[in-house]
């Protein structure tokens, strides 16, 4: 269903769930350009899978005589706002379809269109761009009559993006996820927009999940220098250290992180603990009093590489599946970047709160009003995105009638 009066929602069901939208040609002498609405824009980086780019396109253009059977157009077109614009005209009656790429690969032609253009866009109602906050702010609160009488666009900007970076830290849904095997090196390089890790789990053969902790037994170093016999750092031919590899890390990697947890228990058992022994062994962690719960697991460790910028995990998670949880600061794809409607209102309060501020002679409880009025809609931004259902909270304490003994 669409809403041709001016209504937010633009693409039709067809071109929501099945990413796809067509045309039929009416006119006796053929077409050659043709308007998709798609609230995607599309990418075109090669009309033939010859092309060096092709595979960079997030659809594929398909053609049909009856209706039924379907082939994909390869020829040359061109694309601009999302109209494409034949060499060659259509003929008559003919029917051309534009087909998002997704997961399923689709409806038409051989059904490989396979990405997830079409999945991306699922839920997209639910946000708006950082682009959109600027301009409705310019619109809201620049001009006569408003609090902001003349502001730069450049001034705009900033603050928007100061903004989202500080919301996305702890108020918006900005957590990613990435599903990743540990190799033999024992690392993995952080993410392209990665700012600080979130959770650290391996995922068993049930795909539950088991929280990876970082661990306080080791650490990276961010220099290891080579050295010479005195113990003194050398140099090269520009002057500056030069850098070995890192013994630490080396035999960190080298060793079973279960040897290591079985001597720290025999050690702290002897400096007062309880142990007792089974085989030739003696107990883990949790199967003790007196246990340091910090070492009370048995899912491995990992530690942060900084001089690599990789996340460096204990020998016994080698060839694991783990999903690294992480937080972004939102603005690694500019102004496209989505902002969830609920923080909407937050954001405006934040830009204008931060404009006013900086600006000289503004009166000092004019600022105060503002930067209440940003504190109490982020309050308010927090408490919507938190997505507290009263339902699940009373399907959870239903459990805490016991009596918990301490």
């Amino acid at each position: 269903m669409a809403f041709p009066n001016g209504g937010l929602i633009t693409e039709t069901n067809r071109q929501y769930y099945a990413g796809s939208q067509g045309f039929q040609v009416q006119n006796l002498l053929g077409e050659t350009s043709f308007k998709f609405t798609f609230n995607t824009n599309l990418i075109l980086g090669g009309y033939s899978p010859s092309s060096p780019n092709y595979a960079l396109n997030n659809f594929k253009l398909y053609t049909s005589t009856d209706g039924i059977i379907y082939y994909e157009y390869e020829f040359a077109y061109t694309l601009s706002n999302n109209t494409i614009t034949l060499e060659t005209a259509l003929a008559y009656d003919s029917i051309i379809v534009c087909q998002l790429k997704m997961l399923d690969g689709g409806a038409y032609g051989d059904r490989d269109a396979y990405g997830n253009t079409v999945e991306d866009n699922y839920g997209s109602y639910a946000y708006i761009t950082l682009n959109e906050i600027i301009n409705n702010f310019e619109v809201a609160y620049v001009g006569d009559g408003k609090l902001l009488l003349n502001t730069k666009k450049s001034d705009i900007v900033f603050h928007a993006k100061r903004g989202l970076q500080e919301f996305s830290y702890d108020t918006l849904k900005s957590v990613k996820a990435q599903e990743l095997t540990i190799p033999p090196s024992l690392s993995l390089p952080m993410p392209q927009d990665y700012v600080n890790y979130v959770r650290m789990s391996w995922v068993d053969r049930q795909g539950v999940k088991h929280i990876i902790y970082p661990t306080t037994l080791t650490s990276n170093p961010t220099e290891t220098p080579s050295q010479d016999n005195k113990g003194v750092p050398i140099q090269d031919s520009f002057n500056d250290n030069i850098q070995g590899t890192s013994i630490t890390n080396e035999r960190w990697n080298s060793q079973n992180n279960g040897i290591i947890v079985n001597n720290l228990n025999f050690i702290q058992a002897l400096n007062g603990g309880y142990y007792y022994g089974y085989g030739n062994g003696y107990g883990y962690y949790g199967e003790r009093y007196g246990l340091d719960p910090q070492y009370a697991n048995i899912n491995g460790t990992f530690t942060i590489n900084e001089r690599e910028g990789k996340f460096s995990f204990s020998s016994d998670l080698v060839g694991s599946l783990i999903i690294l949880e992480y937080i972004s600061d939102g603005l690694a794809y500019e102004l496209d970047t989505k902002v969830p409607k609920l923080a909407e209102e937050a954001m405006y309060a934040y830009i204008l709160h931060s404009i006013i501020s900086l600006r000289s002679g503004q009166p000092e409880y004019v600022v105060q009003r503002l930067k209440k009025e940003s504190f109490a809609k982020l309050r308010n931004a927090k408490i919507r995105l938190s997505n507290i259902k009263l339902e699940e909270i009373t399907q959870v304490m239903r459990g805490k009638s016991k009596w918990i003994k301490h």
